[in-house]
């Protein structure tokens, strides 16, 4: 163990405004190595899968006045985990000394001996206002910045700002944590002095799909976040910049920007969707439904891969049937030479990469990435009394080994992996649609709907009125309707960057 691990170790590491691309490397590398994560209310949450499993995780937020941990108990839990030789990764928003206390936690690590490092952040003044589509400066408008806390004055008779300096200054102000000092903020600057008529905006959760800006000016903003019930997380930028707005927006504009779209594919299948869905300013909600597990019995598909010689070709419906059937061929002591001469089939794009990614060239892939539209090509392969292995999930539509056989094709089906209901709580989302939050549900699989419907079905059908449910394609749709779904928009396309596409087109 080296002396680092023994003395252990504080990391203080700014988590950036919210946009998780917006993290750091460095910030990244060090959360792989914690043993114990110390996040904050604005760090966001989908940073902690960068831990490892055996961390620690402790909630250390403060909200609306309600704090976890007084500062002092929070410098004595960070001394005391780094002391018993942990690597502490403190994960606070933005960056930890743009008002984020980092300098009081350094100076009390420092006082008890105790070594740390810090990784900057991106902090929410230039975040924020670059996803707001507002440049902090301009040489036409703007050339000093002026950051200041909205949140340290704890009385009408304790200031904590100077504000006849500041409300001199000519250039942009940019106030951080101020939405429930707003009415303080702009009255105190008309007083010294600041023209009523200057421009000011108002950001909420920035740089996530949930921002939301309001504009104004100093004399109006007001009325305008009373009529709005504007409430924290927000950042206030006052100066002429702010007029720039309506030439920059870029995040506010993205196609699926402020909709929240809950992802039900397995976990381990939903990153690509995810970062689709952000990049078009969509909020990715996961609710996996289907978890992958081994089959009960691997009986079948050993006694297969025993005779591989005796096969004319292979047939792939999903990349799980990849991906499960190459590790047990690699379990049994084979590697892909054993494919040598066989012909491969995929459904699919994705299903074809996964395979061709193995440097093994796909045969055919047919133009709709259904079963049906496979039997059409396979039934041009020239393949009628050639012996195919199917390697699939345990329970699966016998659509496409019945058609074969009858077309004179042997056909063996062996189980690669079984999809199961996952021990998944869904009382998260049963609350977003109650509260009318979520706006779109998809199902990228027929057995993604039923076991949707199994985990939440009768506790959310009444609350489905304003929800899009989208289906990758016309059988998943089916099996929605069947099961009492609203099916709103299924993909032409039967891919998930279809169903995006399908969704853009249909809020469009």
């Amino acid at each position: 163990m080296s002396a680092e691990r023994n003395q252990g170790k504080v990391i203080l590491v700014g988590a950036g405004p919210g946009d998780v691309g917006l993290f750091t490397l460095k910030g990244k590398a060090w959360l792989e190595r914690a043993d114990v994560v110390i996040y904050d209310y604005l760090a966001n949450a989908r940073l902690l899968s960068f831990a490892p499993k055996h961390a620690e995780i402790i909630y250390a937020g403060k909200k609306e006045g309600q704090v976890t941990f007084s500062q002092d108990a929070m410098n004595a839990m960070l001394i005391e985990k780094a002391k018993a030789g942990n690597i502490v990764i403190r994960l606070k928003g933005g960056d930890p000394f743009i008002f984020g206390r980092g300098g009081e936690e350094c100076v009390a690590l420092q006082k008890a001996g105790v070594p740390f490092e810090v990784v900057p952040g991106v902090t929410a003044s230039t975040g924020v206002s670059a996803y707001a589509g507002i440049p902090l400066t301009h040489r036409d408008f703007s050339s000093t910045i002026s950051v200041v806390t909205g949140s340290n004055e704890k009385g009408k008779e304790d200031l904590h700002i100077d504000w006849e300096k500041i409300a001199s200054r000519a250039g942009t102000l940019v106030f951080l944590m101020g939405a429930r000092k707003l009415q303080r903020i702009s009255e105190n600057l008309m007083k010294y002095g600041k023209d009523p008529k200057t421009p000011i905006a108002v950001i909420q959760w920035g740089t996530t799909p949930r921002q939301k800006t309001w504009t104004g000016t100093l004399d109006t903003i007001v009325a305008i976040a009373q009529k709005e019930e504007i409430k924290p997380p927000a950042l206030t930028i006052v100066g002429e910049v702010v007029n720039l707005k309506p030439h920059m927006d870029w995040f506010e504009t993205l196609p699926l920007f402020g909709k929240t779209v809950v992802i039900t594919r397995a976990e381990e299948q939903a990153d690509d969707f995810s970062q689709a869905l952000l990049e078009r300013g969509a909020e990715p909600y996961l609710f996996p439904v289907i978890e992958t597990l081994e089959p009960e019995s691997w009986e079948p598909l050993d006694r297969a891969l025993g005779e591989l010689e005796n096969y004319d070709g292979l047939i792939f419906t999903s990349t799980n049937g990849v991906r499960c059937f190459m590790q047990r061929l690699r379990d049994t002591g084979r590697d892909i030479r054993d494919l040598k001469g066989l012909r491969l089939f995929a459904i699919g794009p994705k299903t074809e990469q996964a395979v061709t990614d193995l440097g093994i060239p796909v045969e055919a892939v047919p133009e709709k990435f259904v079963a049906e539209s496979l039997i059409e090509t396979l039934g041009k392969a020239d393949l009628k009394g050639k012996r195919l292995l199917l390697p699939r999930a345990a329970v699966a539509r016998e659509t496409l080994p019945d058609t074969l056989r009858g077309m004179g094709i042997e056909v063996d089906v062996c189980p690669a992996y079984r999809t199961v209901l996952p021990d998944t709580d869904a009382a998260d989302l049963i609350a977003r649609l109650q509260e009318g939050s979520i706006h779109v549900l998809t199902f990228t699989a027929s057995s993604t709907v039923k076991h949707f419907m199994q985990l939440v079905g009768d506790k959310v059908k009444d609350h489905l009125k304003g929800v899009t449910v989208a289906c990758i394609g016309p059988i998943t749709a089916k099996t929605a309707r069947d099961h009492g779904l609203p099916v709103h928009l299924t993909a032409s396309d039967y891919t998930v960057a279809g169903l995006i596409e399908a969704m853009e087109a249909y809020f469009s």
